[in-house]
């Protein structure tokens, strides 16, 4: 759980300036509620391990991203033309969204709805179902090959998707698809955000923990052709040029017989969110236009709250999961600060000493770029959510299976690393998982990267800026 600390570490460790200042103040008497404070936090961390050893294990089967076919492979240009087509944009709008296309960080492979490749593009509810189904059945499919498991052994049921809402529900159509016993246990997680597939990762392993020796089925996508937006208002208009066609499909399980075959066992899950601050809560807002056309409005506060609960997140994952050293410096330098014992600046723990693989959830540029500043993450320690963003756009709660599905392919990963998922949303709320591989994975047939792995990392030479983007001013 810890790290081991040798005799050198010892040393460097209480040469820590943090520490000197910190022990420059020990003479006053007020130190000793702090003290106190630092008793409280081991007392924290031993319970914490405690109620974690009587948690039952969890693990990971198997899991599969969709992968469309490439007849709705849409470049830039191909886009444009098709939203021209529809005559529904004025010219300043399509000058626009181009824009967009260049800076955002997506590549020329991403795949869209059949219907948007249709002249005109008039997208209906026939055509958002359709493509519902054939992500998430697509991806079942595959996952449900994969494994060997059938639709009768599968005991929980979770789909999430933020804007398709329909009756019967997406969970519905999975248990009819399937055929799934009648004591199948289905939940449908909507209208909430990118973080919702973290989410319901979290809400499977609750319901794996009194329901045992049973399978958990999580479906995570987002609907592309509900969420198309025909007017002109650019905050909204974001939302066209970001987006594109996916879905993943995840196997889990609480059986003691796949300790030795499952692909990862889930180690943490942490969950927080900020919807109490109105700026937080209204930052990624669905409602309509002054023509009452509906649209997902993006504000100029996003990246500000995005990052405060990211921030919150962190801090809670850390308490799980750093080393005792990051723990202790971490605190005193909160408790210089808050004390105003001193100008420091906020630290931030190192992480990467305690993940082999971070896999971001891959909004966009503009947030990859703020995550791997804030988390000071190199670039090989991005490359996987980049080029996800790359490959296959923002797929919203999906993108972090297919950041994983690339450094499988990539062969990256072995047997006891440890993974950590973050992906956020609407609302505004942060999600982790932490996974460790129960083995080495090698280079798999039904991998979305499949042969054209060995072409990424691709170079990104684009460059952004607030303005850039049209974020709307914070709603009141």
């Amino acid at each position: 759980m810890f790290n081991v600390t040798t005799s050198h570490d010892l040393v460097k460790f209480t040469s820590h300036p943090y520490l000197t200042t910190f022990a420059s103040f020990t003479s006053y008497p007020s130190l000793a509620s702090i003290a106190s404070f630092l008793c409280l936090i081991l007392l924290l961390l031993l319970s914490n391990i405690i109620k974690r050893n009587k948690l039952c294990k969890v693990f990971l089967v198997d899991f599969a991203c969709y992968k469309p076919p490439t007849t709705q492979i849409c470049n830039s240009e191909t886009f444009l033309d098709r939203v021209r087509s529809c005559e529904k944009f004025s010219e300043a709008s399509l000058v626009f969204m181009q824009m967009i296309l260049e800076k955002i960080g997506l590549g020329q492979s991403t795949y869209v709805p059949e219907a948007f490749l249709r002249k005109p593009m008039n997208p209906c509810l026939e055509d958002s179902r359709r493509e519902a189904e054939m992500v998430m059945f697509g991806a079942v499919d595959e996952l449900l090959a994969k494994t060997g498991v059938e639709g009768r052994d599968i005991g929980i049921v979770i789909v999430n998707c933020s804007i398709f809402n329909v009756v019967p529900s997406l969970c519905a159509m999975i248990v009819n698809r399937y055929k799934l016993g009648e004591d199948t246990v289905s939940y449908n997680l909507s209208g909430m955000g990118c973080s919702a597939g973290l989410i319901a990762i979290g809400l499977a392993k609750q319901l794996l923990q009194v329901r045992h020796n049973s399978y958990a089925l999580v479906v995570s996508t987002e609907n592309i052709t509900q969420n198309c937006f025909f007017g002109k208002e650019r905050s909204k208009l974001l939302s066209n040029c970001i987006f594109r066609v996916g879905g993943a499909a995840m196997l889990l399980s609480n059986r003691s017989s796949y300790h030795n075959i499952a692909k990862y066992q889930l180690v943490h899950t942490v969950h927080n969110n900020t919807a109490a601050s109105d700026q937080s809560y209204n930052c990624i807002f669905q409602d309509e236009d002054h023509q009452g056309l509906v649209g997902v409005t993006i504000t100029e506060d996003l990246l500000v709250m995005a990052f405060k609960t990211i921030e919150a997140n962190i801090i809670t994952l850390g308490r799980l999961l750093l080393s005792i050293q990051e723990q202790i410096l971490y605190v005193i330098n909160y408790i210089i600060r808050s004390f105003s014992l001193a100008k420091v600046d906020p630290y931030v723990p190192n992480f990467k000493k305690d993940f082999d693989h971070v896999i971001n959830h891959v909004g966009g540029k503009p947030v990859l770029d703020e995550v791997k500043r804030i988390l000071n993450l190199t670039k090989h320690d991005m490359e996987a959510s980049t080029m996800t963003l790359y490959r296959f756009g923002n797929t919203s709660s999906s993108s972090v299976w297919y950041g994983l599905a690339y450094a499988e392919a990539k062969g990256r990963i072995k047997r006891g690393h440890r993974v950590w998922h973050i992906a956020y949303g609407s609302g505004f709320k942060c999600s982790s998982v932490v996974w460790r591989a129960m083995k080495t994975i090698d280079r798999e047939e039904n991998n979305p990267w499949g042969d054209e792995v060995d072409e990424f990392p691709v170079v990104l030479e684009t460059s952004w800026s607030d303005a850039d983007y049209h974020f709307e001013h914070g709603r009141t």
